[in-house]
């Protein structure tokens, strides 16, 4: 499923989105995420997750990273707190490949609620295959004060 991918990983997720998480590691078991948890659907806070896994993007110990929670917002805020990351919240293929051409999003975070298993494979893959722009997007970046 992820040929062409060789990419260092970050993954996590806060209990709500535990289950996703797990499934996405299985279908891209070569990818060999990092995952930095959670790891049961006991509760726990998705902002020490959402940090936890911006900050390894952000020193350049992965080059993206995957969020899940319940909705995507909440771990998605916690992500972008870090100056050098890119979170894009993304409820399908269109808006996954856009963050990374136009936006050269560096994150992304999923809702478990909002989209199914096989549409967050879709997006994740989308995700991680589509290509910055570069050109007037990089200009636009630029402005964003966050280059990692």
């Amino acid at each position: 499923m992820s040929k062409g991918i060789a990419k260092k990983i970050v993954i996590a997720s806060d209990h709500a989105g535990f289950m996703l998480k797990e499934y996405l590691r299985a279908i891209f078991e070569e990818q060999k995420f990092i995952d930095l948890g959670c790891y049961s659907e006991d509760r726990v806070d998705y902002p020490d997750f959402g940090k936890k896994a911006a900050e390894k993007v952000a020193n350049g110990e992965a080059d993206f990273g995957i969020l899940v929670c319940g909705s995507g917002i909440g771990i998605s805020i916690a992500a972008n707190r870090s100056p050098k990351v890119r979170c894009a919240l993304c409820h399908n293929v269109e808006t996954a490949e856009l963050s990374r051409q136009h936006n050269d999003a560096n994150m992304l975070a999923i809702g478990s609620r909002i989209v199914s298993k096989e549409d967050a494979l879709e997006i994740v893959q989308a995700f991680l295959t589509a290509e910055f722009e570069g050109g007037r997007h990089a200009e636009r970046v630029a402005k964003l004060g966050k280059t990692s």
